[in-house]
């Protein structure tokens, strides 16, 4: 009553709802501003968020529902209560709270405080606490009782929680009691070590112990009394001593310190709360705690009081959570926490300002790392006076600091306090403090000699640091950076940024090399520097120049990120495999998809504004000494490399030279749109491969759609991103193949994006894997060839850039440098000379960046100033007059000085005169080009920026440190020799082209026949092709942009050239170059054999695994056609023989056993029943063929004797079991060897081979067993059907005859030879692959009739799959699928030989009740306790096959023939009973009268009315019909009745076909379904002449053996004496008309979450406990526990167990929580998949994207019909043991 008084004043418009971890909860991205926004399911249900961009996910740390907080989120349903309609709270209602609860939580703190011991040696003992906190659980549970009771009670509990009073008279201890006196000591001990103030500062030591000797009031530092700010500074000064050794560590200057002193105290508190939550942290956040804290926040006071409090206390959570065991824990419940409080704007800006948040967390930062510092070894490890974090430490490694990165990325999301964060300079210079921490941690060193011992995994640790705690703030910062306005934040970033990086220059002792073998991936603060830079540019339009720093730190600033290029090359080169494959890690993931926006992009962008800024000619010799490839470009055919092998020259060449083409072609930060980045990123991504939608997401984590917090768990929701995809890329959707490998929908490039879109430079960006370049190639190819573009291997295509964004047009510089020229006219050169170690990648790069060039030409030349240009700019010694390329192309060079070593083939030649000169060269000088030094060039522009730098500061030329680098003067065997060239690139490029087609002058201009293409160059067939292509394109853009370019074109072609022989080389030379290529070619040919050897074998698995479709299959050849052959021979698939199978060497078929439930799950429902979503839907087994005819077997046990039920039915129908073949077949003693081989293989297999398991030799399908093939001989099968003309009279006797004969057997079979030992194996292997409860059914264990009754249901069982594989009926006809691959025949063998070692006593024997009138009928009655069943009572599907199996074999087809027609008599009566009972007595009375009217007409025999009528009277002699009527069929015209009779005889007419099929061969005719009885009967030989239809009646089918009155009189008076006794029985047990639907799977709602959300919180009705992973049976509906112990019953967990009772072996669950499906089958189990799809097509396996799945009706279809077909074990590859644990 009290609680519903006080929630009746709940004035509360919040939900408030606080939740663990693993909850289910919903975040609307439509709905949501903050983007940590969550929804419990209920209200997230009753809000209106259908068509929003919505997701459902599991909390990782605990959370709380934000309905109704309007800060989070918009929402409509929690407005409706304002304050006005709420009373006010009556006084004394809540009186008593107020006085009792301050005692109440007092005496909680007492508690805490007493139980808490500080622990010994920092680790404190858990037991001692949990002890505790189990002591309080019931206080701290009533505390959340309180607060559900809603705002009334809340706001009591914030007054006794926050009021200093309360707080002061109870706990200051001065009282007189003891305990409390006690309590209090133990809390000031506790509360010694929670301020910052490391104890290694002696002073900060002295103040602490002063604090504990007096109370804590004697310290007034708290209160911000500044007494001991003075002597924290002091403490600064006295650490920087100059004592900086390793182990005192170089103590970073706090710009707080003195405005905010009191983070380094020790706390005060000044109410419950503060010391509540002081405690809380001391115990490690217990969950009960947190949650009552969390289930207060919807009082405002108190949510504010809290958030101050949780502040104050930010330094102390630290502390703990450092020095906690279970920091993961910790972490998440800490997060729990904050998360609530500062995602909120309004808070967070009020924190920031009243408790100097941002300060607090910086500082708190900032200690955090710094207790894991080390020396960094970078450049001058002895003197570096730069720390770093080492990321070996737990901190790194686990990850702990996360809770306060991730709290400070939060924060700084909210605009207003990033704005104060970006003002204040003092937290700036800290933060880049605090990022310089990370600059150049996990550093690397080459191992030069032995491979590391061990390869540590350091980098993980480094790369989520450098993410979480670096990058992912920078984004924060940035994402408020984007207008003008905010200009002067930029500026700030970028100078404290600088600032710091000087420092690190200076800290690190860096002059102008970097050293050598080292490299780290990690540059924070270059980062940073470039973002902000790129920012300023895009969207704050400032002056790029105003912020650069000068050229000799631009100069430094380029070093270490190209030495992480160039270190990216070595690694993709293998020159780092002795570090281990840990160095390969770090450099694919720093460019995976979550890095690259945070490292190779930030890093080439600054590369790209160093070029842009600083002497080009500088950079390229720059570029290629990193990547030490200086002396391979010399022109001379050899060359000695001073600093690399040569075998990874050729590679290192291509990285340079990719790395120069990716630097001058990217345009991310130079002037690209968002939606054009998104549109490149997105191209790249899917020319890789197709993808699905959540793989691209996750691919394409583009920043700028980025929310900042990554625990989140947001996706960015971005609009532009459905719209750029569906202008990119076509959806195909999920498709199914009949292996059963699955497909998930996928995105894949529209033909327009591969034709203009495609881009390899980006592509080469992206990957991660070199394959996936080459994957990227093979797509465009295809492409090509299949649009008829191209038919050859093309090029990667050269795609046009977005233009340049003005500020960095000094980038195009590089492309008009002297030495970059150089470097191409070498390289074409040396490519055309056939030079080692370069390739076709090489030059596609040197063609690109010609190409680029002349793309970005400065402006266009005119063609007269080029004569002019004059002496002062040829200072490379006259190698190109000029720097542009356009006129530089046509400069020839005569002859080039070349440094060679003595063995050369050039130092033979003699000079030559001296006076040859060309046209283009007027002065003997120009004509001889130096030696070109590309080191020595870069020397000197450094030495002069250098000195340009001196006069301003009065700096030091610095030593030329590394001399050892200029390579080409160290070696002294070099020589001096002059090579005669008299080429010019256009000349190369034309030669190059003949040598490419092969064919002499081979390039014709196509300007001469078409002058249009110079005034449009955009000539589509150019855009697509190879080299040849590429060398057109090149031309034709050079003669479009000079007209002497064009006329020099002209020329050249004009004079012929030969193709040039490589005539510098000498004949051993050529002989080892030769050796080279051909090794290439060869090692290129072997890689393509070898992939289409595997694309050969996998498509021939493909088309062997197929399990489906018939015409795959590899039949067995078994040569019926060809009457002289006169037995069947087989193909042993082990050793390879063929013969027949013989008594002593028996051919066996490969079968699978299995037991199956199939059958059992028909229903004789039309309508599929439905998988139970709410209480009211029930499933009960009650009409499922199995529990009929369970029922009835009961039912005839309780009357009949029990030898006679069990013949008088089948079983099977659940757990019967089920026999399949390849097709394979093998000698027993092969198949022996075999085993016992797989036995001593090791390799684990995916089956066990102990149970006899094994794969098919020839074609891998499973198997278990072998089933002999019976010694047959096919002419002899021909030979049996002959018709003969014997009346039936005759054939009945014969068919008794040789009933009588059962004893006496063929002597083969009753000696033991191998094959009758076979056939017992493998009978007992039948047995006992179904459990001992599907085949015990009769009353006296262990009776032969169990086994009878078992081995003729294996045939029924058999069949009646066949006839649910052929859709229930034989309509379609043929040897169907089932048929080609049927191993019936032989089983039939097998089960008639050991059911005629049964004999069945002639005087019970069915066949004499069926074809004698018996004459002593009451002499029985007496002497039997029970009778024998009635004939009427009997199924005669189980007759026909206790007959057929108990003869002789083979059978002769008159005989089988015969007992078809007699048993057929025996159905049609039951029919006729049947129907009478249905009828109403009227009814009844006229059929009897119009029958006895018609009785002795000629025909009546064959009169369905006259058989009628008869039954009808004979029965009437009982009390049958005395019953009252239950359900009347007015069954009055004729039709219907026909159509009844029919429909009742139709199953048994199908499964005699089938048999007859099987064992006479012949095929099944084809039909309509309304002639199915009529064909099948003529197929039987029932019919004896075909009517036509409209006269036919099912009863002209009837050849009685004796007169039928006689007979049925007689079958009809065993049932009147039944009726005597036991009238209530004798209706229910006619056999009724079976109808039967094929088996099916429950049917699945459309949307899944109807499913979740019912089961997922369901309780198991086993355990009653909500189950940890729920399943449900798809067969037949249970709920089950999936591993769970709760339900465990002898060692099996319930999913097995139930597999077991519900499919004998085979189920189907679903995993509630997963989405998934797993199949168990026997002892092994598989992941099948989900049948469950998001809108694009994909599974979503765990949820873990918790988008809305829906049904996927075709995965459904295919999962069913591999059940019923029982293919799992086929068509699904990954299975393994599950050891009963499911």
């Amino acid at each position: 009553g009290f609680v519903q008084a006080v929630r009746a004043y709940d004035p509360a418009t919040l939900c408030g709802l606080v939740w663990t971890a693993n909850f289910v909860a919903y975040r609307c991205r439509t709905c949501g501003i903050s983007p940590c926004m969550s929804l419990c399911a209920e209200c997230f249900h009753q809000g209106e968020h259908a068509g929003h961009d919505y997701n459902m996910f599991r909390s990782q740390a605990g959370g709380a529902c934000d309905c109704g907080d309007s800060n989070v989120m918009f929402c409509k349903r929690h407005r409706i209560k304002s304050n006005s309609n709420v009373p006010c709270v009556p006084k004394d209602l809540l009186m008593m709270s107020e006085l009792v609860l301050p005692q109440f939580i007092f005496s909680l703190i007492q508690h805490l405080r007493e139980g808490y011991n500080e622990p010994a040696l920092d680790l404190p003992s858990e037991k001692d606490l949990h002890k505790i906190l189990q002591v309080l659980e019931p206080h701290v549970s009533f505390l959340e009782d309180l607060t559900k009771m809603g705002g009334a009670m809340r706001s009591v509990l914030t007054q006794v929680l926050t009021s200093q009073q309360f707080y002061k008279d109870l706990s200051s201890g001065v009282g007189e009691n003891a305990c409390a006196k006690k309590s209090h000591e133990k809390y000031l001990i506790a509360l010694k070590g929670s301020g910052l103030a490391f104890p290694e500062d002696k002073l900060a030591c002295g103040m602490e112990e002063q604090g504990a000797g007096t109370s804590t009031l004697a310290i007034q530092g708290l209160a911000g009394a500044t007494a001991t700010s003075g002597q924290g500074d002091s403490s600064d000064e006295e650490d920087q001593d100059g004592s900086q050794g390793v182990g005192k560590r170089k103590r970073v200057k706090l710009s707080s310190s003195t405005k905010d002193q009191s983070i380094m105290d020790v706390l005060k508190h000044k109410c419950f709360l503060e010391e509540l939550l002081f405690w809380t942290i001391k115990y490690e956040f217990p969950q009960k705690m947190v949650t009552f804290l969390l289930n207060m926040l919807p009082d405002q006071d108190y949510k504010v009081a809290f958030t101050k409090t949780f502040v104050q206390h930010y330094a102390f959570i630290m502390k703990t959570l450092k020095k906690s065991h279970e920091s993961d824990t910790m972490s998440n419940r800490i997060v729990h926490i904050s998360v609530q409080l500062f995602s909120n704007e309004e808070l967070a800006r009020q924190v920031t300002e009243e408790c100097q948040l941002l300060d607090i967390m910086v500082t708190v930062l900032l200690y955090m790392m710094e207790s894991c510092l080390i020396k960094s070894e970078l450049q001058d490890e002895e003197n570096s006076l730069h720390v770093v974090v080492n990321c070996g430490e737990a901190l790194l490694k686990n990850n702990t600091y996360w809770p306060l990165v991730s709290d400070f990325i939060n924060i700084l999301s909210h605009q207003s306090v990033a704005k104060k964060f970006l003002e204040d300079h003092g937290l700036l210079v800290t933060w880049m403090n605090f990022v310089s921490f990370f600059q150049g941690m996990n550093l690397n060193k080459r191992e030069l000699n032995e491979h590391v011992e061990f390869e540590s995994q350091t980098y993980y640790a480094a790369f989520a640091a450098e993410l979480e705690a670096c990058a992912q703030p920078m984004w924060g910062l940035l994402s408020h950076c984007k207008v003008r306005e905010t200009q002067e934040y930029t500026r700030n970033v970028v100078r404290y940024c600088l600032e710091a990086l000087q420092d690190w220059f200076d800290a690190i002792n860096f002059v102008d090399e970097p050293a050598p073998n080292q490299v780290t991936f990690h540059l924070p603060l270059h980062r940073y520097f470039a973002m902000f830079l790129s920012k300023a540019v895009k969207c704050q339009e400032l002056d790029l120049d105003t912020i650069l720093p000068d050229q000799e730190m631009l100069m430094k600033l380029m070093i270490h990120p190209l030495q992480i290029q160039a270190s990216l090359s070595e690694i993709h080169s293998n020159m780092w495999v002795r570090n281990g494959l840990q160095i390969k890690g770090q450099a694919m993931t720093y460019v995976q998809s979550h890095f690259c926006n945070s490292m190779i992009d930030p890093d080439i962008y600054l590369l790209q504004v160093c070029a842009s800024r600083l002497d080009p000619d500088y950079f390229i010799s720059s570029v290629f000494e990193r990547f030490k490839v200086v002396d391979l470009l010399t022109m001379a055919s050899q060359h000695q490399n001073t600093v690399l092998d040569s075998e990874h020259e050729r590679s290192m060449l291509e990285g340079a030279l990719t790395f120069l083409v990716l630097l001058l072609s990217l345009r991310l930060h130079l002037g690209m749109t968002d939606d054009e980045i998104l549109r490149a990123e997105m191209v790249a991504q899917l020319c890789m491969n197709d993808r699905t939608h959540s793989s691209l997401l996750d691919l394409i984590s583009l920043e700028y759609f980025k929310n900042p917090n990554p625990k989140s768990g947001i996706i960015p929701g971005s609009l532009s991103f459905e719209s750029v995809l569906s202008a990119v890329a076509d959806f195909k959707a999920p498709v199914f193949e009949p292996g059963g490998s699955m497909q998930q929908g996928m995105y894949t490039p529209k033909a327009e994006v591969w034709d203009k879109e495609f881009d390899p430079v980006m592509v080469i960006l992206r990957t991660v894997y070199r394959r996936d370049v080459q994957s990227a190639m093979d797509r465009y190819t295809a492409f090509l060839k299949q649009s008829g573009k191209f038919p050859g291997n093309p090029w990667p295509p050269y795609k046009k850039r977005t233009p340049l964004h003005p500020s960095y047009k000094g980038l195009v510089k590089l492309l008009h440098c002297k030495t970059l020229h150089i470097v191409l006219f070498t390289l074409l050169y040396k490519i055309l000379m056939d030079h080692q170690n370069l390739s076709e990648h090489v030059l596609c790069m040197v063609l690109y960046l010609i190409e680029l060039g002349l793309e970005n030409s400065p402006e266009r030349e005119s063609d007269e100033e080029v004569e002019s240009t004059g002496g002062q700019e040829r200072c490379h010694d006259s190698w190109f007059p000029g720097s542009n390329l356009v006129s530089n192309m046509r400069h020839f060079i005569n002859y080039v000085r070349v440094r060679v070593p003595e063995t050369a083939p050039e130092v033979k030649k003699e000079p030559p005169a001296s006076t040859s000169s060309d046209g283009l060269a007027s002065s003997q000088n120009s004509g001889t080009a130096q030696v070109f030094s590309l080191v020595a060039e870069r020397r000197k522009k450094f030495q002069e920026i250098i000195n340009r730098n001196a006069t301003e500061a009065n700096q030091v030329v610095r030593p030329k440190a590394s001399m050892k680098w200029s390579a080409p003067g160290a070696t002294p065997q070099l020589t001096t020799a002059i090579l005669e060239v008299k080429e010019s690139m256009l000349s190369l490029l034309i030669k190059l082209h003949h040598k490419l087609s092969g064919k002499q002058n081979s390039y014709y201009p196509p300007w001469l026949d078409d002058v249009d293409v110079l005034i449009h160059p955009e000539v589509p067939r150019y855009s697509h092709g190879d080299g040849m292509t590429a060398v057109e394109r090149i031309l034709l853009k050079a003669a479009v942009q000079s007209r002497l370019n064009k006329r020099i074109i002209e020329e050249i072609c004009r004079k012929v050239t030969p193709p040039v022989p490589p005539k510098k080389i000498s004949s051993a030379e050529k002989k080892t170059l030769d050796k080279e290529e051909r090794r290439q070619k060869a090692r290129e040919r072997q890689q393509k054999l070898l992939a289409e050897f595997a694309s050969r074998q996998k498509s021939f698995m493909e088309t062997a695994m197929d399990v489906e479709s018939p015409d795959a299959d590899i039949t067995m050849e078994i040569a019926t056609s060809e009457q002289h052959v006169s037995e069947a021979i087989y193909d042993c698939v082990i050793c390879g023989q063929s013969g027949p199978s013989t008594e002593d060497r028996p051919t066996g078929l490969v079968v699978l056993l299995q037991a199956s439930s199939v059958l059992g799950q028909c229903r004789n429902s039309t309508e599929p029943k439905k998988l139970p979503t709410t209480e009211e839907e029930q499933i009960y087994p009650w009409d499922t063929c199995a529990a009929l005819h369970d029922v009835r077997l009961t039912t005839l046990q309780r009357y009949f004797k029990d030898s006679s039920c069990l013949q008088a039915v089948s079983i099977g129908w659940e757990g019967g079991v089920y026999v399949q073949t390849c097709g394979h077949t093998l000698h027993i003693d092969c198949h022996k060897s075999y085993m016992e081989s797989l036995r001593n293989d090791q390799v684990l297999q995916g089956f066990s081979v102990d149970k006899g398991e094994f794969t098919c030799p020839l074609c891998r399908q499973f198997a278990n067993s072998v089933l002999p093939c019976y010694p047959g001989n096919n002419v002899e099968r021909s030979l049996w059907q002959s018709h003969s003309n014997k009346c039936m009279q005759d054939l009945v006797q014969e068919v008794e005859d040789l009933q009588e004969q059962l004893g006496t057997f063929p002597v083969s079979i009753s000696s033991e030879t191998n094959l009758s030992k076979e056939m017992e194996s493998v009978m007992k292997d039948i047995k006992s692959t179904t459990q001992k409860k599907y085949t015990d059914y009769s009353k006296s264990p262990g009776s032969p009739d169990n086994d009878f009754l078992f081995m003729y249901s294996v045939a029924r069982t058999n069949l009646e799959l066949e006839l649910v594989h052929r859709g229930g009926n034989l309509c379609s006809g043929g040897a169907s699928t089932a048929g080609k691959r049927s191993c019936l025949n032989q089983l039939f063998h097998v089960l008639a030989m050991h059911m005629r070692l049964y004999s069945i006593d002639s005087a019970y024997n069915p066949w004499r009740k069926l074809t004698q009138t018996m004459q002593d009928k009451n002499s029985e009655l007496i002497s039997e306790e029970l009778p024998e069943v009635p004939v009427l009572y009997r199924d005669v599907s189980s007759l026909l096959l206790i007959q057929i199996l108990t003869m002789p074999q083979p059978l002769r087809k008159e005989h089988f023939t015969c007992i078809v027609k007699v048993l057929f008599t025996l159905l049609y009566t039951q029919a006729l009973a049947a129907l009478s009972v249905k009828c109403s007595a009227e009814d009844r009375m006229a059929w009897k009268q119009s029958g006895a009217l018609k009785k002795n007409t000629c025909n009546g025999e064959k009169s369905w009315e006259v058989l009628l009528g008869h039954v009808v009277s004979e029965l009437s002699m009982g009390k049958i019909y005395e019953e009252q009527e239950t359900d009347e069929l007015t069954l009055v015209n004729p039709d219907s009745i026909e159509c009844y009779l029919q429909q009742f005889c139709l199953p048994f007419l199908r499964i005699t076909s089938l048999l007859q099929h099987h064992l006479f061969g012949g095929d099944l005719p084809s039909c309509q379904e309304d002639e199915e009885f009529t064909v099948l009967a003529s197929c039987l030989g029932l019919l004896p002449s075909f009517q036509s239809s409209d006269e036919f009646t099912s009863a002209s089918c009837l050849d009685w053996p004796v007169p039928a009155f006689d007979m049925i009189s007689q079958w009809c008076s065993e049932l009147a004496s039944f009726a005597d006794r036991h009238p209530d029985q004798v209706k229910a047990l006619l056999i009724q008309e079976p109808k039967w639907d094929l088996p099916r799977l429950l049917q699945l709602p459309e949307n899944y979450n109807t499913i979740f959300q019912y089961y997922h919180r369901k309780t198991c009705t086993v355990c009653t406990k909500v189950p940890k992973d729920p399943a449900v049976c798809l067969v037949c509906g249970t709920f089950v526990c999936l591993k769970g112990l709760c339900c465990k019953q002898q060692s099996y967990c319930e999913c097995v167990l139930h597999s077991q009772n519900c499919g004998a072996g085979t189920g189907i669950f679903l995993l509630i929580n997963a989405s998934v499906i797993i199949i168990i089958r026997g002892h092994r189990f598989c992941l099948w998949g989900s049948v469950y799809l998001d809108a694009h097509g994909e599974e979503d396996r765990d949820l873990r994207r918790g988008k809305p799945l829906y049904i996927c009706k075709e995965r459904y279809k295919v999962l069913e019909q591999q059940w019923v077909s029982h293919t799992f074990d086929h068509i699904n590859k990954r299975w393994g043991p599950h050891y009963n644990g499911l």
